[in-house]
């Protein structure tokens, strides 16, 4: 019996050009390395996400298979393996996820392609930039006096709100007095005008875009739950202090991103108007309510389509023409606040919105601005996402610019708390990469907090799962001081990862300065101003103004990789300028030695693009200059450290 080998490794060039994501069209030329057998017969496999399938027979010569592919002249996904009918009469199989295979007796794993439009492109702004993001009741407050009145409003509607009269309270996470449930609806008052006071503190950072919660009119203090897409909340302000924030930001080169929540409203609207509190006819009123195409109603107004099963959030028919019109119409919320200044969105839930709904969306925010961007909530890989309506076309070039990236999160973390090693975070890291068009990779908003999840501080010090104990529980928990301290230099390193990768930098804010929390609304806690974690602030911020400095941080060229299971690192460059940067990262519990030449990160697009290390760089947080001898650096990297390397 013949033994023979075979390998592919989809993320090199020397077998797979071009790499990674391919514009419709593209002829792609694909290799593998076969020995022990001098008369085999490769085939590959391809097949499409339309059902299309073909074989290809490869030419075989010189110990290597080879042949060329023309991708479809449409957006789609196509997978790939090998066959091999050996001289001996066997037939075996090759193939994985990504990266290098293994032989099979039977029909393996699939290497994917993602054929995208060739006209897509993302805003050079957003792909260079730095976003914050606020939660805008728990940002800064600019008067509690204003806070008191503006409050007002919703208590003249009827509605139960909480004042907090102190601005370092604990959130409230259990129900009001007289009340079974927790409602959201405690409140600090954070306003607009307390943000338009911290604009240099931000814009000092190297922000570039401020990416707010929803601000519109609803009575809870996350406010997806909206009740006037047209209305600014008045705890949060009024259009004309909103307009004032858009102008003053732009004068710092900062732009303002709105959160659209258009799967559902609140049943509290003056669209639903379930209780009656606005001068509209709401679809729960009336039949002949103009609102009530939007809603789903099944035999009765009290039983109605709601998010996830939530009777206070009534899901929307986004394909309504009437609802369409309103979101996406000339006259309509995006056109709107456009005008007002805000001309970028993000999509909550952007995983339950129709692709042609999401279609629709990024036409208005193009023709408002064609630098706007249109990000959305997607927690898994974009680029293979089923749904109803079969494959999302997230990354095809015509829905989205950008995704909130998780899997970016969940990988960094599982690496920083030891439930991984540095080569399974380089595998989560370069499978997105292989996956996602060169455009959309590079505007991936990379976080590692949201107001959706456990603060990175609480989970890099080892906080259990936010699925796994109570609300009660999260509310008590609290980490050793061992613990903690651990969390803080994770953070740093994680903030490292941020910074130094493709994709947008994301910080949550108050992470810069240490804050902590179990998940929502534990992670919604006020800013702590004056009371910051010094030696966090201290590197975070070292950390994002070297960033924001950097062109070769912001659009070099990358290679990155493992180069131990504790260690990580990214090789950033700009041919026509020579500048580079460098991230290491140890984190290990003890010092590492660490050897690193440019030939060791051989993957991906650039992996074989020439480049030199510069013969002396300085690292951004401890001011240490590190040589370069034959090449090669050489250093030890202190436990639990990171270490950001810059020719300037």
């Amino acid at each position: 019996m013949l033994m023979i080998t075979f390998r592919h490794h989809s993320r090199f060039l020397t077998f797979r050009r071009p790499q990674g994501a391919v514009p419709c069209k593209t002829s792609v030329h694909i290799e593998a390395e076969i020995g022990g057998d001098n008369n085999p017969h490769v085939q590959l496999r391809l097949y499409n996400q339309f059902g299309v399938e073909s074989l290809l027979d490869l030419t075989v010569s010189g110990g290597r298979a080879r042949g060329d592919v023309s991708m479809p002249e449409v957006p789609c996904l196509v997978w790939y393996y090998f066959i091999i009918h050996t001289s001996d009469g066997r037939t075996q199989y090759y193939g994985a996820d990504s990266g290098e295979g293994k032989l099979e007796s039977h029909e393996p794993r699939a290497y994917q392609i993602t054929v995208y439009d060739r006209a897509f492109n993302t805003p050079r702004h957003w792909r260079e930039g730095l976003v914050y993001q606020i939660f805008p009741d728990r940002f800064r407050r600019s008067s509690w006096e204003d806070f008191r009145e503006r409050a007002k409003y919703h208590m003249e509607k009827g509605r139960f709100l909480r004042i907090h009269d102190r601005w370092s309270e604990e959130v409230c996470y259990t129900p009001a007095p007289g009340q079974d449930d927790y409602e959201p609806n405690d409140f600090f008052g954070g306003d607009a005008n307390g943000i338009r006071e911290k604009l240099d503190y931000l814009a000092d950072l190297g922000v570039t875009t401020i990416y707010l919660n929803p601000i519109f009119e609803s009575s809870s203090n996350h406010r997806y739950d909206t009740a006037d897409y047209m209305h600014i909340d008045p705890i949060f302000g009024n259009e004309d202090e909103f307009r004032a924030l858009c102008v003053e930001a732009k004068e710092r080169g900062i732009r303002i991103m709105l959160d659209g929540v258009f799967s559902h409203t609140g049943a509290d609207s003056r669209y639903f108007d379930k209780f009656s509190r606005y001068a509209d006819v709401g679809a729960y009123e009336a039949d002949d309510s103009p609102y009530r195409s939007w809603y789903t109603f099944h035999n009765d107004r009290k039983h109605y389509e709601s998010w996830w099963g939530f009777p206070s959030l009534p899901n929307v028919v986004e394909l309504d023409p009437g609802y369409t019109d309103f979101i996406t119409g000339d006259r309509g919320v995006l056109a709107h606040w456009a005008d007002v200044g805000a001309k970028d969105w993000r999509l909550d839930v952007a995983d339950e919105l129709p692709d042609e709904f999401i279609r629709f969306l990024r036409r208005r925010v193009k023709q408002d601005d064609p630098k706007g961007v249109l990000l959305g909530e997607v927690w898994d890989d974009c680029s293979n996402k089923y749904g109803p309506e079969g494959r999302r076309g997230y990354v095809s070039g015509d829905e989205l610019d950008s995704a909130m990236n998780y899997p970016f999160m969940e990988a960094t973390i599982a690496f920083l708390t030891g439930r991984s090693d540095a080569y399974a975070l380089d595998h989560a890291l370069q499978t997105l990469r292989e996956h996602y068009p060169k455009p959309f990779y590079e505007a991936c908003l990379n976080l590692i907090s949201s107001h959706d999840i456990i603060r990175a501080a609480t989970a890099l010090s080892g906080a259990p799962d936010r699925n796994s104990v109570s609300r009660k529980l999260q509310a008590a928990y609290q980490p050793s001081e061992k613990d903690q301290q651990k969390g803080y230099l994770r953070l740093i390193l994680a903030a490292g990862l941020q910074m130094a990768l493709p994709g947008v930098p994301c910080v949550y804010y108050g992470d810069e300065a240490g804050m902590t929390g179990m998940s929502d609304p534990f992670n919604r806690g006020t800013y702590p101003w004056g009371d910051e974690n010094e030696a966090v602030f201290a590197g975070y911020s070292a950390l994002m103004r070297a960033r924001a400095a950097s062109d070769a941080l912001k659009r070099g060229l990358c290679r990155m990789g493992a180069l131990s299971p504790e260690t990580y690192a990214v090789l950033r460059w700009l041919s026509e300028t020579g500048e580079q940067a460098i991230l290491l990262i140890n984190r290990s519990e003890r010092s590492q030695t660490v050897t690193l030449h440019p030939d060791d990160l051989p993957q991906g697009p650039d992996g074989e693009t020439q480049v030199a290390l510069a013969v002396s760089m300085r690292d951004a947080l401890t001011g240490e200059t590190l040589s370069v001898y034959n090449g090669q650096l050489k250093t030890t990297l202190p436990p639990m450290s990171v270490r950001l390397y810059q020719t300037k």
